[in-house]
């Protein structure tokens, strides 16, 4: 077996690993690099996977860094399939043709300016057809249920309580008459986070490809995400501003729609309007609630109490553009829930924009921020930010909540993988992380008792 890391090698982005198994290509991922501009532009066009090369892909989950370049695979020649779990082929039917639509906006206001320039256009990445083309590519697998796809190879998706759909991908294999077993996290879910069961544990792991994203910090409990909110909700109240919270549509979004309806119910937060105010988060919130089956007991019983999970009283999806913007002439008290998580696209930054520069607002962090991203010089509590192009004071009050995470820290990660029997794995490649983490988690991993630990440079190659 030959394992080739071609992103998330060494940095947090565009997730995308092949494993070469008696001649068959076998690619794990194909996501989008985020992070500075000109660089994501170039990485995102120019990615090292050869679509002619790959012979069938598996998905982890449906996040942009991990499925967002699917459709450029597909536009550049793949033609074999991508198998995935059910929710997450629903999910990505929304991701990728959003996604499209933000390519083409930005390419279109680019080329305003490179047309005044004398400079040739650029293309988008991809557009809605080519997002719809891939979506004909996804072959949809339910948990726990082996398929094979190739005689020697057979494939087992787990669920990874990330996000709605996340799968642990574990792949039995035959070769050189040995049997082993390679099992790759995609990203790792947490015990006891809203709405999703725990991850599945995997035993007898012979080589493991793993995110290690907070592989040097440690969570506060999940359980301490009820009290935290409670305590900056009501903060809020009092000081009659607005709490703009940046989230990922799918996953963060629904987490907080669920812990705030749930504070609201028991009467432990003022009614204040809630606004979730992100076309792609209310699309992705439908999708959460027709996938029951991976909702944990909690949920259910949320549900099987009348309550629905993803609606209260006070919670408005907001409908279209002029319903976005009249937010900025109502008076607080209120919540904003808005896109993109990383505050680098979307109606966030407009929501920013306009509640940054006012002492009485809080912007609450409750996710990971990506270097040379706006919300990591947010969370920096820089002085002075840009948003589109315009320097501003950063006058609000700035909050983090790790609590409300959705990937498992350094201590839940090793507790995850001692249950999974950490001293039978041979080799462990540690990916999707900053240096920090990587170098601080793969060590972790060794005194846990796994043999090899290996930090991959992107392109680099393993034989085993």
């Amino acid at each position: 077996m030959k394992l080739t890391f071609h992103g998330a090698a060494r940095e947090v982005t565009g997730s995308a690993h092949i494993v070469t198994i008696n001649g068959k290509n076998i690619l794990l991922d194909c996501g989008l690099f985020q992070g500075k501009r000109k660089e994501a532009f170039e990485k995102n066009r120019h990615f090292l996977v050869d679509p002619d090369k790959i012979d069938v892909m598996l998905l982890s989950h449906a996040h942009m860094d991990h499925s967002g370049n699917i459709p450029t695979l597909i536009k550049k020649g793949y033609k074999g399939k991508v198998y995935c779990t059910d929710a997450t082929a629903d999910l990505c039917g929304i991701m990728f043709r959003d996604c499209a639509h933000i390519q083409t906006y930005d390419v279109k206001y680019v080329n305003k300016k490179r047309l005044r320039q004398g400079k040739a256009p650029f293309e988008p990445l991809y557009t809605a057809e080519d997002a719809d083309k891939a979506m004909e590519h996804l072959e949809p697998v339910p948990y726990s249920k082996p398929f094979k796809i190739f005689d020697d190879v057979e494939v087992c998706f787990h669920d990874a309580g990330h996000i709605l759909g996340s799968a642990f991908t574990e792949i039995n294999f035959k070769e050189n008459g040995s049997t082993k077993k390679l099992v790759f996290t995609g990203d790792i879910g947490r015990h006891d986070i809203p709405i999703l069961k725990d991850p599945v544990v995997i035993k007898d792991i012979d080589y493991l490809i793993t995110e290690s994203t907070y592989g040097d910090r440690r969570h506060p409990p999940a359980e301490n995400v009820k009290a935290a909110m409670k305590e900056v909700v009501n903060k809020i109240c009092k000081t009659k501003g607005k709490l703009i919270i940046p989230a990922f549509s799918i996953g963060r979004t629904q987490f907080l729609v669920y812990i705030l309806n749930k504070l609201y119910t028991e009467g432990k937060i003022c009614p204040l309007p809630v606004y979730v105010d992100s076309p792609l988060s209310s699309a992705a919130t439908k999708i959460y609630s027709k996938h029951r089956e991976c909702w944990d007991a909690a949920a259910a019983e949320f549900m099987i109490n009348g309550h629905k999970p993803f609606d209260f009283e006070t919670l408005r999806y907001t409908e279209g553009v002029n319903e976005s913007k009249s937010l900025n002439n109502i008076p607080g008290p209120m919540i904003i829930i808005s896109a993109s998580g990383m505050c680098e696209a979307g109606r966030i930054l407009h929501h920013l924009k306009n509640n940054i520069t006012d002492p009485k607002n809080i912007v609450l962090i409750v996710g990971y921020m990506a270097q040379n991203t706006l919300g990591r010089r947010i969370a920096e509590h820089q002085k002075e930010v840009k948003i589109f192009g315009t320097p501003l004071p950063l006058a609000a009050e700035v909050e983090e909540m790790a609590a409300l995470s959705a990937h498992a820290d350094q201590f839940e990660m090793l507790d995850y993988f001692n249950r999974c029997g950490a001293s039978h794995i041979e080799h462990v490649f540690c990916v999707h992380g900053e240096q920090n983490a990587l170098d601080f988690f793969s060590q972790r991993l060794l005194e846990a008792g796994m043999k090899n630990a290996h930090i991959p440079s992107p392109g680099q190659s393993f034989e085993l």
